[in-house]
């Protein structure tokens, strides 16, 4: 029963844009937990092990949820989304994994820490993916080394130029519907104009403090890889967030991220 009342609360949001239509990318936690997926990022290639030493694993009772980025040694920053089905005040089975490449296997350079606090943007609001962004504060500090590190963020608000190529990592589903490998996966995709993103999602998309990207039908964030960052001239810009429904890969609907830079003085102000 669990299972379903997720499921019903994630598919039934679609102002102006025609019903269920986009797909916050919690899903995979849901058919993870009943045993129904595995994790992969669509149309991507396996990362070189620990070349991206700042990726986050999301878990929930050792599941794979969400990803995220380490930005201290005790914050770790992700969608907000991901932890609307959950009471992060009560649920003390919510974890991050660092320093990870397999999630199948039990790595010796694994660092698995309770979260003490998930902090959501005041401004966001459950099912209303504006200001879709979270700080998870960890109960116990990583531990930096080769396997383990922290990523600096941009602090000035400036505009991001569209039709540069960015990549994005993560252990989401390699395709809707399918199950895929549980190593870190990376794609490259291209920003696009925020006029363009706006023009299809509607009041969805606000230009002040999202970004997109297109997919070419064959490479795209999908479902899991929600938290992920969006890495553009090796600093992360997005946090990815949402996405076409029923194929992450359509090219017609450019799949949505929160801009970082515009949430850092909120960041700041919360991780000192």
């Amino acid at each position: 029963m669990l299972k379903k009342r997720w499921v019903f609360c994630l598919l039934v949001k679609s102002p102006l844009i025609g019903e269920k239509m986009f797909l916050p990318l919690l899903i995979l936690a849901v058919l993870s937990l009943s045993g129904a997926m595995e994790s992969g990022i669509a149309g991507g290639k396996e990362v070189e092990p620990h070349s991206r030493p700042y990726m986050v694993s999301l878990q929930l009772y050792n599941a794979h949820m969400c990803g995220g980025m380490l930005i201290k040694n005790n914050y770790v920053l992700t969608s907000a989304h991901c932890v609307d089905n959950i009471d992060c005040s009560q649920n003390n089975r919510l974890e991050v994994v660092l320093g990870a490449h397999n999630l199948k296997k039990h790595e010796i350079f694994q660092q698995r820490i309770k979260v003490m606090k998930c902090i959501k943007h005041p401004s966001y609001i459950k099912k209303e993916y504006h200001h879709d962004i979270m700080l998870l504060k960890l109960k116990t500090k990583a531990k930096i080394n080769k396997f383990v590190k922290v990523i600096a963020l941009p602090e000035k608000n400036k505009k991001i130029p569209a039709n540069q190529k960015c990549s994005i990592a993560g252990w989401g589903m390699k395709a809707p519907n399918t199950s895929a490998s549980h190593v870190l996966q990376e794609v490259t995709l291209k920003l696009q104009f925020n006029f363009e993103c706006s023009n299809i999602w509607k009041t969805l998309f606000d230009t002040q403090h999202m970004i997109c990207t297109s997919s070419d039908g064959k490479q795209a964030f999908c479902q899991g890889d929600s938290g992920s960052p969006l890495i553009c001239n090796k600093k992360p810009l997005g946090i990815a967030s949402y996405t076409y429904l029923y194929d992450c890969r359509n090219h017609k609907y450019p799949q949505v991220y929160m801009k970082i830079p515009y949430f850092f003085p909120w960041i700041k102000n919360i991780t000192g």
